[in-house]
């Protein structure tokens, strides 16, 4: 069993125990038990407080003491429970007030712990309020994961101090399929910003050549690449966020803050529009010339990898590796995987002889901010590039055009590529429409097998089921890029698998 670690942190006012709050809310989890332990006048309703504001989002919101009602439920970003313990006249009482009836799915902060120790799970969290000086003492102390979560929010914390954002509220924002989190940070004076969670992420076990996925898909492993992309976009007058304060070594990041609008309807539909304008800015992001190599600082200069033929192949093998066996219930074999694989490298050595260019990689609904109040290419604002490579420009075509996130319809998918065409075509620089209309079919095959792969994978290995209800929109793109006949080499192989 891992040894239990201890941490402390002085409390000069108020302020300060609410800014903890602020950082343990930003990391708790459901299945978090914090007891809250310290006399009369220690603190611990002011940090449970503060902790359930800041998993709400809202610093004015009422949240009473639990003493006569014992227990108290919020909804907030995770379900939490706010109980007081001092009333309860036995610690058998525990079980009838259902604290730990949903285990695992709601946070739970209890004051007066001491009362029914013996009731209290055993990977609980204990702080220790004291008085220290002027002020208070909180000895927090608990089993590695939360402590290393915790240890990371505060390094955060440190972070905003040194950016002159000590005292700034947190709220999460979202969390994506990777390991990257975001939070919106709040000052008292000044615009919101967007602080970019991101810690270096360690290579995974060698799968082939010696290298980990990571590497031979060209995924950033730092915050680097975010960084160079974003200065490089910004340099040719793209809408990318500018990046006030940086701690690349540790993966931590202020970020302008784009808006919040993006090219969805109310009802969660593709404004036809907003696409057609995302689909030009395309065309002029593929109508200039990149540089290889970008130099971040001094001391640290970022080369744009190649979307090569090894990045490709190992995504199309997550269609083999997670979607087949999810969706005929057995790994295809041998014979099945070198078909694939065989196919694949075909359509390969056609996007050789095809356009390069930057390629976002993301370039869907939930990366595309909405700026109306700007003209032109400025009403697009580009965030979650930092996956970016130089390859076959049709790809980040056929992501916006064949969105992920939501249905585009036939009609309109055909509309979006008939503008980017056009706008290439007004470019004057010898676009080939033919070979472009080869390009991204592969594309667009290539992508949502991936996709079909990635969505299950978030399922299977780390309990994200809610990806699976896309994967009907999925395969109905992978339908709709086999009917150009580029794809013929591959045809037969996909409809005996299934995925046709």
């Amino acid at each position: 069993m891992t040894a239990r670690r201890t941490l402390q942190r002085d409390l000069a006012d108020e302020a300060a125990t609410n800014r903890l709050g602020d950082d343990i809310a930003a990391m708790l989890k459901p299945g978090d038990l914090l007891a809250l332990v310290g006399d009369l006048g220690m603190g611990k309703s002011t940090l449970a407080r503060a902790i359930i504001r800041g998993l709400a989002g809202d610093q004015a919101l009422e949240v009473p003491s639990p003493t006569f009602t014992l227990v108290q439920a919020y909804e907030t970003r995770i379900p939490v429970k706010h109980v007081d313990l001092y009333r309860l006249a036995s610690a058998d009482e525990v079980e009838e007030l259902g604290i730990f009836d949903a285990p695992g799915e709601t946070a739970v902060l209890v004051e007066w712990p001491e009362r029914a120790w013996e009731a209290l799970p055993g990977e609980r969290v204990v702080v220790r309020l004291s008085e220290h000086g002027a002020g208070r003492r909180a000895e927090i102390e608990a089993e590695p994961d939360f402590m290393e979560r915790l240890d990371r929010s505060l390094a955060i914390r440190a972070f905003l101090d040194m950016a002159g954002m000590g005292g700034a509220h947190r709220r999460f924002l979202v969390g994506d399929a990777s390991t990257r989190a975001y939070e919106i940070v709040e000052a008292s004076s000044g615009e919101p910003l967007i602080l970019m969670n991101a810690p270096p992420r360690p290579d995974g076990p060698p799968i082939r050549d010696g290298k980990p996925y990571s590497r031979i898909a060209h995924l950033a492993e730092t915050v680097v690449p975010f960084v160079a992309i974003a200065q490089a976009l910004c340099e040719e007058g793209f809408a990318a966020p500018q990046i006030p304060a940086a701690d690349l070594e540790n993966g931590i990041l202020l970020v302008e803050n784009l808006g919040w609008e993006g090219v969805l309807d109310a009802d969660g539909q593709p404004i036809a529009e907003r696409y057609l304008a995302a689909a030009e800015l395309l065309a002029e992001l593929h109508g200039r010339t990149w540089p290889a190599q970008i130099e971040v600082d001094d001391a640290i200069t970022h080369t744009i990898p190649p979307y090569d033929h090894g990045a490709m192949a190992i995504e199309t093998e997550l269609l083999t590796d997670w979607y087949l066996p999810h969706a005929t219930g057995k790994q295809p074999d041998a014979a099945q995987r070198d078909a694939f694989g065989a196919g694949w490298r075909r359509m390969f050595d056609i996007l050789d002889g095809t356009e390069k260019s930057l390629v976002l990689r993301d370039f869907h609904s939930p990366n595309i901010i909405w700026r109306r109040e700007r003209t032109g290419h400025d009403r697009i604002g580009l965030i979650d590039f930092q996956d970016a490579m130089i390859g076959p420009s049709a790809y980040d075509v056929a992501s916006l055009a064949m969105d992920a996130r939501v249905t585009i319809p036939t009609q309109l998918e055909r509309q979006i590529v008939a503008a980017y065409c056009e706008a290439r075509r007004e470019q004057g620089r010898g676009f080939d429409r033919d070979r472009f209309g080869a390009a991204y079919a592969i594309m667009a095959a290539q992508r949502n097998s991936k996709i079909l792969g990635i969505f299950v994978r978030l399922n299977v290995r780390d309990g994200k089921p809610g990806y699976l209800r896309h994967l009907p929109r999925i395969r109905d793109y992978v339908v709709r890029a086999f009917e150009h006949p580029v794809l013929e080499p591959l045809r037969d192989i996909y409809r005996q698998a299934g995925v046709l």
